[in-house]
């Protein structure tokens, strides 16, 4: 297991991999473009080469990309629907254009319409994404913390996305999951100790599988078990509490699952790392 930041790609997506190392990341995550709207900058080969050229020089072993925030399979409106999912298609070939192992993406809210209506045209719009796609780069869909009528927040509803597409495509084990411990805590998954992350995890195995999940966000919650509210807070200082963090970072089912902090601060983001650093020994 390694361990990581989402970093600043000020100046350039090149600089990432530096940002990176200056928190003591060994994987790192970043978005590609705003996360709040606007024209992404090319990704040249160019840009490409110098990026990846950056990586191994900043002993980086992996990247992963966070898709803009204001994505909605989910939308009556089809032009934020249908926006999403050609972003969601750029961010993939971007992704790949650079060598990033995946990209992460929520899905959405089901506030103009049913729960089931809801899965129903995100699943189609996942499928519309993969649908032609050839690149290398991993699709991972993030579990919410269910915060009014977004839509993901529980591992049946994530899985009951994940098998309708994946039967549209024809495919399986294309779609993966990113698994936020502030989300799912805050969703009502309580991972407090090491026996109820145990649990969990089993949970998740079951009704999603160990199989796909791609990477862990790795956050601590200001929020309550089942406030659903999206509140990050540093390791240790909020409601979750250190167990949880040492007993994922020793587990081992999870040895080949990078774990990456999304905490408030700079300072902070690099006293996590070093933390789960000592943790997995």
């Amino acid at each position: 297991m390694k361990f990581g930041a989402h970093v600043s790609i000020a100046g350039g997506i090149p600089n990432a991999p530096q940002n990176a190392a200056l928190l003591g990341c060994e994987v790192f995550q970043m978005f590609s473009r705003s996360p709040r709207g606007g024209k992404a900058a090319a990704i040249t080969p160019e840009v490409g080469r110098v990026f990846q050229a950056e990586c191994k020089k900043h002993k980086q072993a992996a990247a992963y990309i966070h898709a803009p925030y204001y994505i909605n399979f989910a939308s009556e409106n089809n032009r934020i629907r249908y926006g999403s999912i050609a972003v969601i298609c750029d961010e993939l070939e971007r992704a790949s254009a650079l060598g990033v192992k995946a990209i992460m993406t929520h899905l959405g809210s089901a506030k103009d319409t049913t729960s089931e209506q809801a899965i129903k045209i995100t699943a189609e719009g996942i499928t519309k994404v993969l649908k032609g796609y050839r690149g290398q780069s991993k699709l991972l869909l993030e579990l919410s913390a269910g915060s009014g009528e977004i839509i993901g927040d529980t591992f049946e509803e994530m899985a009951e996305i994940i098998k309708l597409a994946e039967k549209t495509l024809g495919k399986k084990n294309v779609i993966g999951v990113c698994l936020d411990t502030a989300h799912i805590f805050a969703s009502g998954y309580d991972i407090r100790d090491k026996k109820s992350v145990e649990a969990t995890l089993k949970a998740f195995d079951k009704v999603i599988g160990l199989k796909r999940l791609g990477v862990i966000h790795a956050n601590d919650s200001m929020i309550p078990l089942g406030e659903k509210k999206d509140r990050h807070e540093h390791l240790g200082r909020g409601k979750i509490g250190l167990e949880c963090f040492r007993a994922l970072a020793r587990h081992p089912k999870l040895k080949k699952i990078d774990m990456i902090v999304e905490t408030p601060t700079q300072a902070g983001m690099k006293k996590d790392i070093a933390l789960l650093k000592k943790m997995r020994g």
